[in-house]
């Protein structure tokens, strides 16, 4: 890598192949059904983003969350959200693989910083106010919840690259010379 430099071409392969990472973490974490959260000692308590579930082996008796407004709140942030990181991969396929438009890159940069604020609220306020309607024993969050956190982190990552990437048009082209951090005397 020293060698070489950095290959500026590479990132219109890897940052939209990133997108579509953090869109499966969002499936994922949404269309979960065992849980976000599980009690820690007899597990016989979980709740997923759209229902709770408290019982033993196969007597499960569960209710909804939908009933709650922090929950469809919850719901609709992360939703909104992988719609938003659906169209900002559409668009940074459309950009970056098929041909370079440097000017949709701030763009998409900015929808992804719109994603993370809404992935952000809702991951916060999920285990708060679930913390507020549930008061026996310890919970704690399990890989669902895990995964919409991957994939916020992934858009935080990538809303960088595409802020970033417009400064480096002639890198990103192949037209500039690589500069070699290291050469041989």
């Amino acid at each position: 890598m020293f060698r070489c430099g950095i290959a500026y071409p590479r990132c219109r392969w890897i940052v939209p192949l990133l997108l579509l990472f953090a869109i499966i973490f969002d499936i994922i974490a949404i269309a979960a059904t065992s849980g976000w959260v599980e009690d820690e000692d007899a597990k016989t308590h979980y709740a997923s983003m759209w229902e709770q579930c408290q019982g033993r082996n196969d007597n499960w008796e569960c209710k909804t969350l939908m009933e709650f407004p922090w929950a469809m709140a919850v719901a609709a942030l992360m939703i909104i959200g992988l719609l938003i990181l659906i169209v900002a991969f559409i668009i940074s396929c459309v950009a970056l693989c098929c041909t370079l438009n440097i000017t949709l890159l701030p763009v998409i940069g900015g929808m992804l910083v719109l994603v993370v604020i809404l992935q952000v609220i809702a991951l916060i306020v999920y285990p708060c106010l679930f913390n507020e309607m549930i008061f026996e024993g310890h919970y704690y969050y399990t890989w669902a919840y895990g995964f919409g956190w991957g994939a916020t982190i992934l858009c935080i990552g990538c809303a960088v690259l595409f802020c970033c990437l417009p400064r480096y048009e002639d890198e990103l082209t192949g037209l500039k010379k690589v500069k070699y951090l290291y050469t041989s005397a």
